[in-house]
């Protein structure tokens, strides 16, 4: 059977890079890989960043958003029925930052799936610098995220202070109390930093498993709650656009935005990679990009968004 293992984590919190260092080792190791990116959305920013790991070893896969959840679904399913019969010996699937972790649990146990698939370890990827001033609804995707991870790997853990890191801790168990989950995290929090990150840490990692925890459920459309904000060919250079992306993240008419990300083209034609959040603004070179923009966020108000970018309608 194929193991299949699910990268979660919140909006920003680093899924990408950890899959570009998991697939890296599993391809090390011999293994036949697929990258499944599954996401809601209709421009699908991570799988341009995926680019690099493509070859004999590793293919990418896409599940095409833009659609209504129950289609969604329906081509989540019918994608992996396609790859069954591919030669995988994993695949890796990262959906959206507001993934229904349930929904994964419940298409591997539909037939056929039952037959080809066998789920291998759950990962959710928590940035050790959390901004705990979230939403209902996103302590509540972040808690059913937690819940079933076999472990909960912090990001960037070398960027914050110890005490920190510790804050973040404690607000995900809280997170889970609040919602009526009785799991303690205490043993299956991993805390490395990942440049220090070897064969051997990894190796245990693929022993995480899964774990079968519950929460109390939230009503709530996942669609009404988060919204994203596409910009195609924008005309912005580097500088203008970080001091831009800066008054939208501050602005609360913009709505509770949490990440700005996308790619830049410089006018020698070169790629600028732009991921920015309230706790970091990254913009680094990359070999291959698409020009387009996307903020994400809850409630967010287009119109106010279109004036800073200077896309007035």
């Amino acid at each position: 059977m194929v193991k299949v293992d699910l990268i979660t984590g919140f909006l920003g919190s680093g899924k990408t890079t950890f899959i570009k260092k998991y697939a890296k080792y599993l391809m090390d190791t011999g293994e036949n890989i697929c990258i499944l990116e599954n996401d809601f959305g209709a421009v699908n920013v991570d799988m341009m960043l995926l680019q690099g790991l493509m070859g004999d070893k590793c293919e990418l896969e896409m599940v095409a958003g833009g659609c209504d959840e129950d289609c969604h679904r329906r081509r989540f399913k019918t994608k992996l029925i396609s790859m069954g019969m591919c030669g995988y010996d994993r695949v890796l699937i990262e959906p959206s930052g507001i993934f229904d972790v349930d929904e994964f649990f419940d298409i591997l146990r539909e037939e056929p799936l039952d037959r080809w698939y066998e789920i291998g370890s759950v990962y959710t990827i928590v940035d050790a610098g959390l901004n705990t001033d979230l939403s209902e609804s996103s302590r509540y995707m972040l808690a059913q995220q937690a819940a079933c991870a076999g472990k909960i790997v912090m990001s960037r853990t070398q960027c914050v202070s110890p005490e920190k890191e510790k804050e973040t801790e404690d607000f995900l168990q809280k997170v889970l109390a609040e919602f009526q989950c009785s799991r303690s995290l205490e043993h299956d929090i991993y805390r490395k930093d990942w440049n220090k990150m070897n064969d051997s840490d990894f190796q245990e990692l693929t022993k995480s498993g899964y774990r079968t925890e519950k929460c109390g459920k939230l009503w709530m459309d996942q669609r009404e709650a988060y919204t994203s904000v596409y910009y195609m060919n924008l005309p912005i250079q580097e500088t203008e656009l970080k001091d831009v992306a800066e008054r939208i993240l501050k602005d609360k008419e913009c709505g509770k935005v949490f990440r700005i990300k996308g790619f830049l083209k410089k006018e020698d034609g070169s790629w600028l990679e732009l991921n920015i959040t309230h706790d970091q603004m990254s913009v680094e070179p990359i070999p291959k990009g698409q020009e387009v923009i996307i903020v994400i966020g809850e409630k967010l108000n287009q119109e106010k968004i279109n004036w800073y970018l200077g896309k007035q309608l």
